[in-house]
This record gives structure tokens, sequence and C-alpha cells, in this order.
């Protein structure tokens, strides 16, 4: 190994509502990790792995390095070794792939990186999250620098506006608590660039703005609040909101065939779904009170525990 490994992180409040400053949620998911190594002999996969990071590193060459800078004799060394980033975590399910390939390159080469060590007052923490940023829209076109952030920090991160970012803490689960947080795998991809430019497009529209407005941030901002005190009835309660609301305004968001199942867990209360990341294909975040009832309910698909209440 090159260095340590890093987790995935799930986005679980904050989807587009934080590109609208909306209030968001993101948490590592450990169950997902990735780092980065010099194999003895690669693979033909190791070795197509390597001509991406061959890529990534020609375009970190192009940034402003004001912004930041890497010690590239250790860097292009490493590539010349056929360096790969190994990782079990999925691409383009929404749980920071290439969030964690960012944070191991800035960790392993970056010239006066900001350590996890340190006081991470607010300022550093948008520091990193610029940084971040710039590193990732190689990937997405534009990046929120939030993935490689929560990855690189280890520690769930609270967002109260574009500009004010703050590690926290989440509420103890309760391993016999009947309730949990889940992933549905919906069995296919998604690509955020594109489902992005689509909601970019629909926030033209006065109707679609009006909902994000009035609606999805409230919405958002109280699942946040609710969920960081404890208080999951009223989470419960806000988040069949928020599903209903996505359910409505989101269809190019949804993969065609869970639109029935999302109206079901609406209909039932048994289970509330809502996107994971961008949505389009990937994972799917689930919501209820009665795991063991959703579990029978969506006895058809792969379902992972992500947290209980």
């Amino acid at each position: 190994m090159k260095g340590p490994l890093f987790y995935a992180k799930i986005l679980l409040f904050g989807e587009y509502g934080i590109i609208k400053n909306s209030k968001g949620l993101s948490i590592p998911y450990n169950h997902y990790k990735g780092g980065l190594q010099i194999p003895e002999s690669p693979t033909a996969a190791q070795l197509e792995s390597h001509q991406h990071l061959v890529a990534f590193a020609d375009y970190l060459k192009t940034l402003d390095p004001s912004l930041v800078t890497f010690d590239w004799t250790r860097f292009d060394a490493d590539l010349a070794q056929k360096m790969v980033f190994e990782s079990s975590i999925p691409q383009g399910y929404g749980v920071g792939s290439s969030g964690a390939l960012v944070a191991s390159i800035y960790e392993q080469y970056a010239l006066n990186r900001i350590t996890v060590l340190e006081n991470l007052t607010p300022e550093k923490l948008q520091q990193l999250k610029t940084i971040f940023s710039a590193m990732e829209s190689f990937f997405h076109g534009k990046s929120s620098g939030l993935d490689p952030l929560n990855s690189y920090l280890s520690i769930p991160i609270l967002i109260s506006s574009s500009q004010q970012i703050e590690t926290t803490g989440l509420p103890s689960q309760n391993p016999k608590g009947k309730g949990a947080v889940f992933l549905l795998d919906s069995g296919q991809t998604g690509e955020t660039a594109p489902m992005v430019a689509i909601f970019m497009e629909n926030m033209k529209q006065e109707p679609f703005s009006k909902m994000m407005k009035e609606q999805f941030i409230k919405y958002t901002d109280n699942c946040v609040d609710a969920f960081l005190k404890g208080n999951f009835k009223s989470l419960y309660r806000e988040v069949k909101q928020l599903s209903s609301l996505v359910l409505q305004n989101f269809s190019p968001m949804i993969p065609k065939q869970f639109v029935s199942l999302w109206q079901k867990g609406i209909e039932t209360n048994s289970y509330y779904l809502k996107l994971c990341g961008s949505g389009g294909g990937g994972y799917i975040l689930g919501f209820t009170e009665d795991f063991e009832k959703a579990q029978k309910e969506l006895k058809d698909y792969s379902l992972q525990v992500v947290y209980n209440f």
C-alpha cells in the first residue's frame, strides 16, 4: 500500500438542495474503501485503473499552484511503477468512489497539506473543500468537494450553507432498534454530470425553482435537524414529505422500474425512499421504522443497513 485507506461516504440529506444552500449531512460509510497501491504484476483491470490515474495526474498539473501543489517527483515516480487506486467502492453508485481517490492523492502527495490532526477551524474546512472541489471536478465537470472532504476526514460533516460547513457528531445508534436507514441497490450505475445538468435546466423554470425554495429546502433542513437531535418520529414524518416531493419533481433521477416501489412505500408507510447522491441509478436511500417489515416488502432487492435507530 502507498498510504492509508479512505472510506466511501453517504450524503444522507442535501442532494441537489446543497447546490441551492439547503442544509446537508454527509457521513462516512466504512463498508467500502480504497487506497493507492503499486501492484507487483498488474492485471489488465489494474493497468486500466493506472491509465485513469495518469490522466487525473495530468489534470492536477493544470490546477492553480496557489490553491494546491503536489510533490511531482514522488508522484511521477510512483506512477512510473504503475500505481493504481485499489477500491471496493462501486463507481456510479453515489457513495463517493472519486472522492476517496481524491482524498488519497491529496493525503499522499499534496505539499503543505491541512492534516486531520490539526485544529480544523471553519476556515480550514472551507479551504479543504475548495481544494477538493477543484481536484474532483476532473470526474464530474463540477464538484462541491464534499465527497473527498468526508472521505479525507472520515467524520460526519454538517453543511449549513455553501459557505458554512463543520464536523458534527451523530446520535448513538440503537443496535436493537427496529428503525433503519438503508441502501437499496438499483442494479444499475448512474452518472452525476447529466443528472446535475437536468437539475440546473429545471431550475430555470419558475415552478420548479419555487418548489426547491419553498418546499424541498425546508423539508431537507427539517430532516437534518431532526436526525441530529435524534428525533426519529419527526424525521420519519419529514422524510415522507421529501420522498413524495422527489417522486413528483425528480422523475429523470428515479430509475423507471423503481417509481411504483417508491409510491408503494409512501402509500403503505412501511418505508420511504429518497435519492442517494445525484440519482439516475446506483444506490437509493431508504428509511423505515420497521426494517424487518421493509425487508419483506423489498424482498426482491439487495438492502444494506447504514444506521439503526
